[in-house]
């Protein structure tokens, strides 16, 4: 059941450096390929690098923020989703570009999950630094990062960061975030 897959996933901290394999790395970009956009614009685009190829994962690599890189640095895929800005249908901005870059991202993050993967997404990068370095023309945006690998061993994770490894997944009740009708605040 998909559920299976959905419920299980988290954001982990302690990757294997074990290689992801480019038939596993097909399949996510399959999944994300395939998710639904506002008018069909598709507005989604992946640049991804693997530690096998030290120059490229650099590149990804040195825009992450500090904090991400201390424990990023043993995920052997960095993947950096694009958001097209302007519709392709009307040649306008397209307000519903981060959505479908969600929606994309969160399938390509499900189905690792169900092949046996890990991910962790991350706002923390610069994300000029990414469009510069990475020579992302307009009208195209960096929207975030995702960390990519097998489960690693929690016990090579530093002190502080064992204990967000292994800490309670926390979700809000269903209650604070459906609502029917109207919302209840």
């Amino acid at each position: 059941m998909i559920l299976d897959s959905i419920f299980n996933r988290r954001s982990v901290l302690a990757f294997s450096n074990q290689v992801v394999e480019e038939e596993k790395l097909r399949i996510l970009f399959e999944a994300a390929h395939l998710a639904p956009s506002s008018n069909n614009n598709q507005p989604w685009r992946f640049i991804y690098a693997t530690q096998e190829n030290p120059a490229e994962y650099k590149l990804l690599f040195d825009c992450l923020m500090e904090g991400n890189q201390r424990w990023v640095k043993n995920a052997p895929v960095l993947i950096l989703s694009i958001a097209e800005t302007i519709s392709s249908y009307k040649n306008m901005p397209n307000k519903y570009a981060w959505h479908d870059i969600g929606m994309a991202s969160v399938l390509l993050m499900v189905q690792a999950q169900a092949l046996g993967l890990r991910s962790h997404p991350m706002g923390g990068f610069d994300p000029k630094k990414a469009k510069n370095d990475l020579q992302i023309p307009e009208p195209y945006q960096p929207v975030a990062m995702i960390a990519l690998g097998y489960p690693g061993r929690v016990e090579d994770l530093p002190e502080d960061l064992k204990k967000r490894e292994t800490s309670s997944r926390n979700r809000k009740p269903l209650e604070e975030v459906v609502f029917r009708g109207k919302f209840r605040g």
